[in-house]
């Protein structure tokens, strides 16, 4: 267990094995058997072949799967607190396994009925996220976000509020590509490296509408 006064994190084994506080117990055991079965398996909605989370099972697997409950209910607090966490625990990582490095915190007292609040705390961390190199995402029982292969599957339902903390990496080119800040970190990041299918997605999601100071068909 590691935390501190705004969030307390336990590894996914701690979780297992039921080494954690009584009153987190429940919550943080639901997280880890939706992350077990739900993130690490196939769907037939998905929209492609593969789990719906690629890198889940090896985070578990190699002991970088956190789990963290927040022990505030200032959630910009908590944000503040899981990057802070995040860099700690990434310090002394090979650069392999920095990109296995994940990080859930469970907000159950949040409105399970209205992701609202959820989504402006996490579109207000991203820009500050991406800059630096780190993805910022959000879950929720009601979340509508679409697949990115299936516009009627919902990845990001979830049983309790949760926001993941994790790296950028390569693939997520289509989690940034609506905002002129947000690819530039990216493309700054990952121009040279940027594999032929991800760049021809690019290409197709720009040719439509654009994004403000890159041409359009970029392929970097």
């Amino acid at each position: 267990m590691n935390g501190d006064r705004h969030v307390l994190l336990f590894s996914a084994e701690e979780v297992a094995r039921g080494r954690v506080p009584a009153e987190h117990a429940a919550v943080l055991r639901t997280v880890l058997d939706w992350s077990e079965e739900f993130l690490v398996s196939p769907h037939p909605d998905l929209g492609r072949t593969g789990p719906v989370c690629p890198y889940t099972q090896s985070s578990l697997r190699k002991g970088l799967y956190h789990l963290a409950v927040t022990r505030t209910g200032d959630l910009g607090a908590t944000v503040a607190a899981l990057r802070s966490w995040y860099e700690r625990f990434a310090a002394d990582l090979s650069d392999a396994d920095r990109e296995l490095l994940t990080i859930l915190v469970a907000l159950p007292h949040l409105d399970h009925t209205d992701s609202t609040e959820l989504d402006a705390v996490q579109r207000a961390a991203k820009d500050e996220f991406v800059a630096e190199g780190l993805m910022i995402g959000q879950f929720h029982p009601v979340c509508a976000e679409p697949g990115l292969w299936n516009d009627d599957f919902r990845p990001l339902v979830s049983p309790v509020p949760l926001l993941a903390i994790r790296q950028m990496l390569v693939f997520d080119l289509l989690f940034v590509v609506d905002d002129e800040a947000h690819l530039d970190s990216y493309l700054r990041r990952f121009a040279p490296a940027i594999p032929s299918r991800v760049r021809d997605l690019l290409t197709v999601r720009l040719r439509p509408t654009g994004v403000p100071g890159v041409p359009v068909g970029v392929t970097a």
